[in-house]
C-alpha cells in the first residue's frame, strides 16, 4: 500500500516554494530570470512568496512585458503551468535598491514564515530561499546566524549541515558563521561526528551514493605539521575520524586544505568536510563559478539557496546572473525525487507472519543501499 502511495505522489508535479529574500538586493532579478521560461513548468510548479507590487516594478524596469503570473493569497490556490505569486501584502513599500532597510528585513522574514507554514501543511514540497540580509532580518523571531540555523529550529532538527553543491563537487563545514578566533574552541568530537553523520546520510539519501567517501580537511596549516603548528589535527580530528570509521563512515584525512584543492585531490571523493566557513567556501566558489548551490542537509524538508548574497552593489542594474538560482531550483527537485527513490529502495515489506520478523534487518539497518 505504501509503495502505491509513493508512486502516486511521484506523478504529482513538484511544488517549489521560493522566498523573495531582501527585495532591495538582486533577488527579484534572479528569480524572474530563472522563471521566465515557462516551458520549465512542465517539470515543476513555482510559488514565489513575494510582494506583487515589487514584482510589477521589476517587470516594468526590466521591460518584461511577456512575464505573466498568477497572484494568490493562499497556497491552496496554486495553478499548475503558471508562475504563482503568493502575496505577502498589497501595501506600498519603499524600494531602495542597493540599500538595507527595516522594511526589506521584515518582509524577508514574512516570506520565510509563510513558506515554512505551507511546508508543514504540505501545501508545497520544497523550499528555495533567495538571499537575505542577516542584519535587517534580525528580530525576536529571527535571532539566528542564517537560514540554516533558522530552519533547523523551525523543523526541530537536532543539527543541520551547510553543504555547498555544484555537480559532483560537495563541500560542507563543521562550523558555519563563526568568528575565526572561536573556531578551534568550538570543535569537539561530538560536533565533528554529528556533521560527518549528517553528511554521510545526506550523500546516501539525497544523492543516492551507496558508499560515500568523505575527505576531512585539517584545521591548521599543513594539518598541523605533526603537532608543530597546533595539536588539533593529530589529536582531536584524527581520533574523531578513527571513531567515525568504526561507525561505518568512510572518512579520510585530515588533509591540508591548500594542497588538497591545489592538487585536484578533491575529485577523488564524494564530499569534503572543512572545519570552518572560508576554508570550505573559498575553494568551492572558485571551482563552482556561478553554478554553486547552498543546500541544508539534515532537515526533514528540502531547502536550497543560491550560493551568493544580496549583491547590493549590482542591484537594479540587470547584471546579476541567475545561474545559481536556477541550479538551486533544479537541485531541490532532484533531491526531492531522490528521497522518494531512497524510501522505495529501503522500504521494509510488511511481514506475512510474526515469525517473519525474527532476525530481519533492513538495508537501512546495515548501512547500505541495494546495489
Amino acid at each position: 500500500m505504501m509503495m502505491k502511495q509513493v508512486g502516486q505522489e511521484k506523478e504529482t508535479k513538484i511544488r517549489v516554494a521560493i522566498t523573495h529574500g531582501d527585495f532591495n538586493g538582486i533577488s527579484y532579478e534572479v528569480m524572474i530570470k530563472s522563471l521566465m521560461d515557462n516551458r520549465l513548468y512542465d517539470l515543476y510548479t513555482p510559488i514565489v512568496y513575494a510582494l506583487p507590487k515589487v514584482v510589477a516594478y521589476h517587470r516594468k524596469s526590466m521591460n518584461l512585458n511577456d512575464l505573466n503570473y498568477h497572484v494568490i493569497n493562499d497556497a491552496e490556490d496554486i495553478l499548475e503551468n503558471k508562475l504563482n505569486i503568493r502575496s505577502l501584502s498589497d501595501d506600498e513599500v519603499k524600494i531602495e535598491l542597493g540599500k538595507s532597510s527595516q522594511s526589506a528585513g521584515e518582509y524577508a522574514l514574512k516570506a520565510l514564515e509563510a513558506a515554512v507554514t505551507d511546508l508543514k501543511q504540505q501545501k508545497v514540497d520544497v523550499l528555495v530561499t533567495a538571499p537575505i540580509n542577516k542584519a535587517n532580518i534580525h528580530s525576536d523571531i529571527f535571532h539566528f546566524q542564517g537560514h540554516t540555523e533558522y530552519l533547523a529550529d523551525r523543523f526541530e532538527a537536532d543539527d543541520a549541515l551547510m553543504l555547498m553543491v555544484a555537480g559532483k563537487l560537495k563541500v560542507g563545514t563543521v562550523t558555519n558563521h563563526l568568528p575565526l578566533r572561536e573556531v578551534a574552541d568550538a570543535l569537539t568530537e561530538e560536533l565533528i561526528i554529528s556533521k560527518l553523520g549528517l553528511l554521510n546520510e545526506s550523500l546516501r539519501k539525497d544523492f543516492l551514493i551507496s558508499r560515500p567517501k568523505i575527505a576531512i580537511l585539517g584545521l591548521n596549516p599543513h594539518s598541523g605539521d605533526g603537532g608543530l603548528i597546533g595539536e588539533e589535527d593529530n589529536g582531536l580530528i584524527r581520533d574523531t575520524l578513527n571513531k567515525a570509521k568504526k561507525m561505518g563512515i568512510l572518512a579520510f584525512g585530515p588533509f591540508p586544505a591548500d594542497g588538497f584543492f591545489g592538487s585536484g585531490s578533491y575529485a577523488r571523493y564524494d564530499a569534503i568536510l572543512g572545519m570552518y566557513h572560508d576554508q570550505s567556501l573559498i575553494p568551492f566558489k572558485l571551482l563552482a563559478g556561478e553554478r554553486g548551490v547552498n543546500y541544508t542537509a539534515g532537515l526533514s524538508i528540502v531547502r536550497t539557496s543560491p550560493d551568493h548574497g544580496t549583491a547590493y552593489d549590482i542591484a537594479g542594474k540587470n547584471q546579476a546572473s541567475a545561474e545559481s538560482m536556477t541550479q538551486a531550483i533544479y537541485l531541490a527537485i532532484d533531491i526531492f525525487k531522490n528521497r522518494k527513490k531512497w524510501a522505495e529502495m529501503n522500504a521494509t515489506p510488511l511481514p506475512s507472519s510474526p515469525e517473519a520478523t525474527h532476525g530481519h534487518r533492513s538495508n537501512h539497518d546495515n548501512g547500505t543501499l541495494p546495489e
